[in-house]
């Protein structure tokens, strides 16, 4: 496994896109509301992508081996529906709903990937405690990162938060190198495995993404070829940020005015003060 170690440069164009695909995030976040379809909000992402932000939408046409090309320029996953909602017209977002969009945007070549949860009208409390449980399962992993360390941390860390508010992370699906391609060594783990995992060195950048359940991890594919969803019908929940190896610990290069702080067991890393 060769992992790369982004130059100075690499790290520049990768802040760079991270942040574009975090603003268009925050573009869309106004029109995530009842009677929206997610048609409506892929065209919205679609035309903000390339028509203000001058990048390319890293989703649309994608086919890894043995797929169908991705159709979308977002990826919009409802409750139990896992990731890779495929966007359309006939999917009308009502009050209670929790939505995942995921976005990758291309900008002079540099992939910047990141996703969030939404909360359609007033939320349910089982919906709204998932999307908190989720975003803390996500940087319990973030906060595991520093140099020394391996991957295997970020995949006790987040099943260790899972575990101890009865939720599941999902093991079919997991994070990923990331700079000039858009998936890159190494597969990211969100849950420990039994085998030696690559040690984190400076300059590194990969996503974590963790997908936890309400109800148990398994998981399975629909006919569409891209839709995942949840097996026994659960909630889904999941957020991303793309995280570089810093010389001390760790820095996260999907931000901007939108993005959340981090949750207060993080002392690793504090939103910058000039988004």
């Amino acid at each position: 496994m060769s992992i790369s170690i982004k130059t100075p440069e690499d790290i520049a164009g990768l802040r760079i896109a991270g942040r574009l695909a975090a603003e268009l995030l925050d573009y869309l976040t106004p029109f995530v509301k009842p009677g929206v379809s997610t048609g409506e909000l892929d065209r919205l992402a679609y035309d903000y992508t390339v028509n203000v932000q001058g990048c390319i939408p890293a989703c649309l046409g994608y086919c890894p081996p043995g797929m169908t090309p991705y159709p979308a320029t977002s990826c919009i996953s409802i409750n139990h529906v896992v990731c890779h909602g495929i966007p359309s017209d006939k999917k009308i977002l009502k009050a209670g709903d929790i939505v995942n969009i995921d976005v990758t945007s291309i900008k002079n070549g540099y992939h910047g990937d990141t996703s969030r949860m939404f909360v359609v009208g007033k939320p349910t409390i089982a919906g709204k405690r998932l999307v908190d449980l989720a975003f803390g399962t996500m940087w319990a992993g973030i906060d595991a990162v520093r140099p020394g360390g391996c991957f295997n941390d970020i995949g006790r860390a987040c099943q260790a938060y899972a575990d101890a508010n009865g939720i599941s992370v999902v093991r079919d699906y997991g994070g990923h190198g990331i700079g000039k391609g858009f998936h890159e060594e190494p597969h990211v783990n969100h849950f420990p495995v039994n085998h030696p995992t690559p040690k984190f060195e400076p300059g590194m950048v990969f996503t974590v993404e963790p997908m936890v359940n309400a109800g148990r991890y398994g998981v399975t594919m629909l006919n569409d070829g891209w839709t995942v969803v949840t097996k026994d019908h659960s909630l889904s929940a999941q957020w991303e940020h793309m995280v570089l190896v810093t010389e001390t610990g760790y820095d996260v290069l999907t931000v901007s005015k939108g993005t959340l702080p981090p949750p207060a067991f993080v002392k690793g890393w504090h939103l910058p003060e000039n988004l």
